[in-house]
């Protein structure tokens, strides 16, 4: 059975049962719908290079490859394409090898853009965020991603997330953009940033509802068999509000907050005390500043 089949069935069946809703009082962000184009499917620019996050591109891959509209079940309501800053193979977590369809200088003008945590934060690729998002509805990091949306400017003075694990370097590194822990995505203008790895998927279920309404969304989320229902709340990530607190005999790196082993991991003595890291990156940051880590 192929995913259109699949489509009208779980539509069917989404309207006779009913599917899941978000709990009491919860409401999704305010922000305004978003218009599909008067022809043709939305285009969507995933930019990729190496080290991207597979979770954080391929689940709202999924999401947006799922969309079906009622009336219309053979167009894609999405049409969806990588670019990176060359056609070579870059090779993604876990060692997926992913050849961009296209070029900075050759992609389409994206309708969306994602991005999700990667390596490349070159002036380059900053460049190209810059003048995408102009004509863009919409522009989205994914976890980490959101670090290279931040140095393009574009989040000054706005409202953001990223992965928890983030969160102090995120803050020392741009304070002049409100970050907002505990939220599993945020929405501010034509900018959205996502929590970490599978909070893509919740952002990616909001961006279809601001373009196509809850309804398709909500089957979108059935067809796929995704139950989780952050995406109706855009403050589901209470779990990583309260920064956590490590002991003497199970430390957390004070960059990251990541459990480490102290056997093993790099450390160092600041005021009479004893710091882990999880990897010397995060010891040297420490070192040059620790306070801010500490606060």
């Amino acid at each position: 059975m192929n995913r259109r089949s699949l489509f009208r069935l779980s539509t069917a069946a989404a309207l006779t049962a009913g599917l899941p809703i978000a709990a009491a009082g919860a409401r999704a962000a305010p922000a305004s719908p978003l218009r599909p184009p008067a022809a043709g499917p939305i285009t969507v620019a995933f930019l990729l290079s190496r080290n991207a996050q597979v979770i954080d591109f391929a689940g709202p891959w999924e999401v947006f490859t799922a969309v079906g509209i009622p009336g219309q079940p053979q167009q894609n309501a999405f049409q969806l394409y990588t670019v990176g800053a060359t056609r070579d193979p870059i090779k993604a977590t876990g060692g997926m090898t992913i050849t961009p369809d296209y070029t900075f200088a050759t992609a389409p003008p994206p309708n969306l853009i994602v991005i999700p945590a990667q390596g490349n934060h070159s002036d380059t690729v900053l460049a190209w965020i810059r003048d995408a998002s102009v004509g863009a509805d919409l522009t989205m990091s994914v976890c980490a991603g959101a670090f290279i949306l931040a140095k393009t400017g574009l989040l000054s003075g706005k409202a953001a997330t990223t992965h928890h694990g983030n969160f102090t370097e995120f803050a020392m590194q741009f304070p002049d953009i409100a970050l907002q822990r505990g939220a599993r995505f945020v929405e501010d203008g034509k900018f959205a940033t996502s929590g970490g790895l599978s909070s893509g998927i919740d952002l990616a279920l909001r961006v279809v509802e601001r373009y196509f309404g809850r309804a398709v969304a909500r089957n979108t989320a059935y067809t796929l068999e995704y139950q989780g229902l952050g995406w109706l709340d855009p403050r589901s990530n209470q779990a990583y509000a309260k920064r956590p607190r490590g002991t003497a005999a199970h430390p957390l790196c004070p960059v990251c907050d990541m459990a480490v082993e102290k056997a093993t991991a790099p450390s160092s003595i600041f005021r009479r005390r004893t710091y882990y890291f999880c990897m010397d990156a995060h010891k040297n940051s420490f070192d040059a500043a620790p306070m801010p880590f500490l606060a």
